[in-house]
This record gives structure tokens, C-alpha cells and sequence, in this order.
């Protein structure tokens, strides 16, 4: 049986994708230092699994992980853990300096010293980043594997330091290493800053819903157990050295999103009240981009991947899952 280190596996795609994985026959050792963004309460029915460990540990922790990679000898690892909400990077950025940069460094080199010690070992390193390191599109055009990279907050700055300490790896002390950036994911289990469970949460609460300038900005959404069977897919048959871009080719305006989102909770919570009242224009944040849209071709014909959840259907699962979770997301808000 392979094993997988999953580092981040206590976060939203961590967690899913760590399901996931059990389900295909992988041994999985989670890594997590369970901050705000990740929760001990995402794996709970996994604690009497045999093939299921937890370490708490903080990836920035260089000899700790060491320690961990040379006695778990894993087959692969899998890179989810980081910081990742946009807005608390512009507050304060060093976190995610010190987290997203520092931290994959320390998994880097770590698994370089580990395969020195243990020539001819199966393994892969497989680094999970985002879309926004290639900055902001225009009205037309997709990123694609080839689209230069152009960060432009302090979150995807930290991201882009990471995919390009990543290939370095690769290409100067042959690491195998692969890289995938994924459109905005959604889906059971996020964190209720990010903003889909961010508009269902307020909903629910009879709070205002913040849109951030005139809600035109648009992005392209995943639905999050898609991304986990991706990830898998290309853990299995990515080309060592690639990236892959994984999306759904779900654009939507977020004031669009918004109001869709409104209009299903009409229908699964049905009100008096308009729940589209609750909207609230606010200011713009800094360097907010206008646009992603990133094209699946490369994996969808390499890879045969698809995703099999239709966007309506996917944010049906979600709102129903945090009208039925009411007791996870309440602690995490700041209220």
C-alpha cells in the first residue's frame, strides 16, 4: 500500500482529498498544524481508521519535518498546507511569507535530503497552488500552463514563490515534482471568510452581505470534490516536471454568484424576507483582480479528467451541508 504525507490535511481540500484518497487504497499521514483556517473536527470519522495518522506539526518547523519524512518514508507528498484568505494577507503578510515560502522549502529540502538517503525510492512531490499567481485577465482569453506568472497580492506572491522554488527543485537536484493550480474552489468544509459559505453564513445569520466594489470581478469555480479526484489523477499519471491547471470552466460575476446563491437559499429556506436586501455594496480591496478563467485542456486530454458536478448542483450540496452543519462553521466566525 503507497503512502501519502498530505500536509494541510485538516483544511477544506485537504480533508477532502484525504477522503478520497482512502477510498482508492492509499495510506495517509496528515500533517496539520490546525490553525483557524483548518479543524480537527474535518477528519473525526477518520481517528479509528488504520490507514489514516495525524501529526500536528507546523511545516515551518524544518527539523520536525525532517524527522517526520525520514520515518514515515512516504511514496509521495502531497502540499495543501498554507495560508490562503486574500484579505488577511494584505493585513498582515509575513504568515504567509514565512508559511507558503519557508514552509515548502523546509518540505523541499527535506524530501531532497530523503531520497539521498534512500536511492531508488518511489516518490513524487506534488505542490498544490492557485490560479492567482498569474495575476488578472481581461474580458477574454483563459491562463493556461504557459501564462506567465504576475501575482499581484501578497497571498498569491507568496504562492508564485512557492510553484517557483518547486520547479527549481526539479530542475537543479532532480526532485520529482509535480505542480497543479486550481481555479476557486468551493464545496463542504471552507472556512466561512471565503465567499460562498461567507454569503450562506450571513444568510443564515440575517447579516449583511458584503460585496467588495461593483461585484463585475469574476472567477471560475470548482467544485472541491472535483479538484480532489484531479489531484489524484495527476498524483497517478502526471508527466514528473509538469503543471497542470485543473478548472471547471465555471465563470460567474461574484454579484451574479451572490444572487444565485440568494435565490437557492429562497428555495431550500423559504423566507418573507428578500434575502437579496441583505446585500451590501463596500469598498473595493486593494489590487483586486478583475477576472480569472483558467483552461483544463492539458489535463482533460493527457489525463482524461473531467469534472462530473454541475455548478448548480454543486452549490445545491454546499448550501444544504451548511444548513445541515450549523455547529462546524458557528465557532469559526468572528461575530
Amino acid at each position: 500500500m503507497k503512502k501519502i504525507i498530505v500536509t494541510g490535511g485538516s483544511g477544506f481540500i485537504g480533508s477532502n482529498l484525504i477522503k478520497k484518497a482512502l477510498k482508492k487504497g492509499y495510506n495517509i499521514v496528515n500533517l496539520d498544524n490546525i490553525t483557524y483556517a483548518s479543524s480537527s473536527q474535518n477528519n473525526k470519522d477518520l481517528i479509528s481508521n488504520p490507514y489514516y495518522k495525524f501529526i500536528k506539526v507546523d511545516i515551518r518547523d524544518s527539523t520536525k519535518i525532517e524527522k517526520i519524512i525520514n520515518f514515515e518514508q512516504p511514496n509521495f507528498i502531497m502540499n495543501l498546507a498554507a495560508e490562503t484568505h486574500v484579505d488577511n494577507s494584505i493585513i498582515s503578510p509575513q504568515s504567509f511569507i514565512q508559511t507558503n515560502i519557508m514552509g515548502t522549502f523546509n518540505l523541499l529540502e527535506a524530501s531532497r535530503k530523503y531520497l539521498i538517503k534512500n536511492k531508488g525510492k518511489s516518490f513524487i512531490f506534488h505542490h498544490i497552488s492557485t490560479d492567482e499567481v498569474f495575476g488578472s485577465l481581461g474580458k477574454n482569453g483563459s491562463f493556461n500552463e504557459r501564462s506567465p506568472y504576475s501575482p499581484r497580492s501578497p497571498y498569491s506572491a507568496s504562492k508564485a514563490s512557492s510553484d517557483h522554488l518547486v520547479k527549481a527543485w526539479q530542475v537543479t537536484y532532480n526532485l520529482p515534482t509535480l505542480i497543479t493550480n486550481c481555479s476557486n474552489n468551493f464545496g463542504p468544509y471552507q472556512h466561512p471568510e471565503k465567499l460562498i459559505p461567507l454569503v450562506i453564513t450571513n444568510i443564515l445569520r440575517n447579516k449583511k452581505i458584503p460585496v467588495y466594489g461593483d461585484g463585475k470581478n469574476v472567477r471560475d469555480w470548482l467544485y472541491v470534490d472535483d479538484h480532489a479526484d484531479a489531484l489524484l489523477k495527476v498524483l497517478e499519471r502526471g508527466q514528473i516536471g509538469e503543471n497542470y491547471n485543473i478548472g471547471s470552466e465555471n465563470e460567474i460575476k461574484n454579484l451574479d454568484l451572490i444572487n444565485q446563491i440568494c435565490e437557492l437559499m429562497q428555495e431550500l429556506r423559504p423566507s418573507s424576507t428578500n434575502y437579496k436586501d441583505l446585500i451590501s455594496f463596500v469598498k473595493d480591496r486593494p489590487g483586486h483582480d478583475a477576472r480569472y478563467s483558467i483552461n483544463p485542456a492539458k489535463i482533460k486530454k493527457e489525463l482524461q479528467w473531467e469534472p462530473k458536478v454541475k455548478f448548480k448542483s454543486g452549490l445545491i450540496k454546499t448550501i444544504e451541508w451548511y444548513l445541515k452543519n450549523k455547529a462546524w462553521w458557528m465557532p469559526l466566525l468572528k461575530l
